[in-house]
């Protein structure tokens, strides 16, 4: 059993990450998530040794894993990001997979297993960490916003899609055949959301969406639930389940209960980035091996290594095949915000470090670089934007992306 010392020096740690943030904001603007994993490495084994993790504390952290995948879902708009747009997403990341994986078998020293876990991680995006900048400023829903929208959940689906095949411990075309059972049954599923939900959907989520019914809300926890164990059940990672319960969320809500769709969303993400999801960063901070980076000169000098290769594998083709309509400097700040990665680098590195593919060296280099990618590229990207004047000054959040917006920074 979790000793309830440790929890709470989780929530503590929780609750110290944005008043840091505030504090700094007028100096440099700091994302929360990197106060949660420092505050979680110094309470952690590696420096002070008060909070170390259980099995408990584990499977609270996959839930705020697969919450943070879950609301990145719901965040994506298929219909306005399909047609030529999600194209050129979709070509983007097979590319940044190949050189990834070739890049990898330089740096593994041709170890094959280790070049997959390497290569995937390199072409994830941190959807999640870049879309509430995007709609702190309004930009969501504009041209840029869209754009960003579709490489970066190409960047999140195609990183779990590759774990399912490549990382699965099973031969790659038993995985494919239930990848795509997986697929068949999430197309159904999509089928049946798009349909008319019954009057009463409608009215019952008004009726208890301010009592202690939560009818939508407990709906809403139903979908994921269902979704991580379906992934469960055909063996594939909980995360690509997670994902799909967001986008069929979207669809059911913004259908059955269109008026009160951003409401929902709130109690969802309060639940979420209130707990669950900083949850999940101090307990990635907690379990980080810090002194496999510092005791190895190799494994200290790779992060700035592996940060440049963020940058010439995900963001390369996503400059290259970004849409022509945009200007340099938005092609520019959409490869920063592409090359921005920190959730997916840690679950691969964790799968990976798990099955004995990867070294935790390999693995911490990896996962410190992601954090100077979430520290350094998305500011650099604002900024590329606000010196060509593509960016304007930030708006006031909604009501809608209050819980979100504070996660980020």
């Amino acid at each position: 059993m979790t000793h309830p010392g440790t929890l709470v020096l989780i929530l503590a740690a929780a609750v110290l990450a944005p008043l840091l943030v505030h504090a700094t904001g007028r100096r440099v603007r700091i994302p929360l998530v990197i106060f949660e994993i420092a505050l979680g490495i110094v309470i952690g084994p590696q420096v002070l040794g008060w909070a170390h993790t259980d099995e408990v504390v584990d499977t609270l952290a996959d839930l705020g894993l697969s919450m943070l995948i879950f609301l990145a879902g719901y965040e994506i708009e298929f219909a306005a990001i399909r047609g030529d747009t999600l194209r050129r997403a979709l070509w983007a990341w097979p590319v940044s997979l190949a050189a990834g994986i070739g890049l990898g078998f330089l740096v593994s020293g041709g170890e094959v297993f280790e070049a997959f876990v390497v290569g995937t991680a390199l072409t994830s995006t941190a959807l999640g960490t870049v879309l509430p900048m995007l709609r702190d400023r309004g930009e969501l829903r504009g041209r840029f916003g869209t754009v960003v929208s579709a490489f970066g959940a190409v960047g999140e689906f195609g990183p779990v899609v590759a774990m399912a095949l490549l990382l699965s411990g099973r031969r790659p075309a038993e995985s494919a055949v239930l990848l795509a059972a997986f697929g068949a049954v999430t197309a159904a599923a999509v089928f049946w959301a798009l349909r008319p939900r019954p009057a009463w959907f409608g009215r019952l989520t008004e009726r208890t969406l301010h009592s202690s019914g939560q009818f939508a809300v407990r709906f809403v926890m139903l979908m994921l639930a269902c979704m991580l164990g379906l992934a469960e059940v055909f063996g594939l990672d909980v995360l690509l389940g997670a994902f799909a319960a967001g986008v069929l969320t979207r669809l059911v809500l913004h259908r059955a209960a269109p008026a009160s769709s951003g409401e929902v969303l709130g109690r969802v993400e309060a639940m979420g980035f209130g707990f669950l999801v900083p949850l999940f960063y101090v307990v990635t901070g907690i379990e980080f091996d810090l002194d496999s980076l510092l005791d190895d000169p190799v494994a200290l000098l790779l992060v700035p290594v592996f940060l440049v290769l963020f940058l010439l594998v995900r963001g390369g083709p996503v400059y290259l095949l970004a849409p022509r309509d945009l200007s340099r400097a938005d092609r520019t700040a959409l490869s920063l915000f592409s090359s921005t990665c920190l959730p997916l680098v840690v679950a691969i590195t964790t799968i990976g470090v798990d099955q004995k593919l990867l070294g935790t060296d390999r693995a911490a280099s990896l996962v410190g670089a992601a954090m100077v990618s979430v520290l350094v590229l998305p500011l650099l990207a604002m900024r590329v934007r606000q010196a060509r004047g593509g960016a304007g000054p930030p708006g006031p959040r909604s009501g809608e992306g209050t819980a979100e917006g504070t996660e980020t920074w």
